[in-house]
């Protein structure tokens, strides 16, 4: 494999790396939001938030054997007057199948849209896996501004001399017949723009959290926000966060109901947003802020 060859597969595992650690990050937030309680013990909580997040639904049932349980599903029959199944079959990757009736089964449904929050995931980790090797790309440029024009014969002497510099060697040796009169500098001038791109990345990473209905701040916003401005800011990640566990705590009445159980599902703490959480409310504080 030529020196190029393997630079390129060197960048596309470090593009591959990038993406896969904004897509694991994202998608650990994302299953670790909702608290669910009360649940039997043969159910896993962790399982549910992982196929509702990548299949938008799953259902909860109790089998003879086992006990309850909540797995995947596929439709199995006709729909209702309401576009939903009225069979499914719900299985695992054991083998496991089981054919389940409306009055035998409840579905748990990501978001009343019935869709998986994977796909937003991907579509941010995308973005922002871009962004970051942006940003990686214009620092080397700046470390290597120039471009060397040369004969054949010299491209593997600049290339050994490049390797030093690249291992950011304090001294570079090259022999002394070496004919630098054949060797022309041009430089590339590349501009500086990994803070700008830096600040980008910070805002998709923010509206990440926000799709997710996790608080975040932006952090480029250098003033204190006052109680309603901050209310305001964070309108949408209240939105967002009602869109996935109203669904959740339907699901979980209608479970209680079918079964006698008493299954209850909420955010974790210290996601979930109040208007009165932050020192700004106080009127006394806000003063000696603005006066600041």
């Amino acid at each position: 494999m030529g020196n190029k060859d393997k630079q390129q597969r060197e960048n596309q595992i470090l593009n591959d790396e990038t993406y896969i650690m904004y897509y694991n990050r994202l998608t650990a937030l994302a299953i670790s939001m909702f608290e669910w309680k009360n649940l039997p013990e043969t159910i896993d909580p962790r399982f549910m938030e992982l196929m509702l997040y990548a299949k938008g639904q799953i259902v909860f049932f109790k089998d003879d054997a086992m006990g309850f349980l909540c797995l995947p599903f596929t439709i199995d029959g006709k729909l209702n007057v309401y576009g939903l199944p009225s069979t499914v079959r719900a299985y695992a990757v054991t083998g496991y199948q089981k054919h389940l009736k409306e009055n035998e089964r409840v579905i748990i449904w990501n978001n009343y849209l019935h869709t998986s929050t994977e796909i937003d995931i991907i579509n941010y980790s995308k973005r922002l896996y871009k962004m970051e090797r942006t940003i990686d790309v214009n620092l080397e440029a700046q470390k290597t501004p120039i471009l060397l024009q040369c004969t054949e014969n010299q491209r593997l002497v600049l290339e050994n001399l490049y390797k030093q510099y690249e291992g950011n060697m304090p001294f570079i040796f090259a022999d002394k017949n070496l004919d630098l009169n054949g060797i022309t500098t041009v430089q590339t001038n590349a501009p500086f723009i990994a803070d700008k791109v830096e600040i980008i990345k910070s805002k998709r990473w923010n509206e990440a959290m926000t799709c997710l209905g996790i608080k975040n701040s932006d952090a480029d916003k250098k003033e204190r926000l006052i109680s309603d401005e901050l209310s305001a800011s964070m309108g949408d990640v209240k939105a967002q966060q009602y869109t996935r566990l109203t669904a959740r705590q339907d699901a979980a009445k209608q479970i209680n109901s079918m079964f006698g159980l008493d299954i209850s599902v909420d955010f974790r703490e210290g996601i979930f947003i109040e208007e009165t959480e932050t020192e700004e409310t106080d009127p006394e504080k806000k003063e000696d802020i603005d006066n600041e």
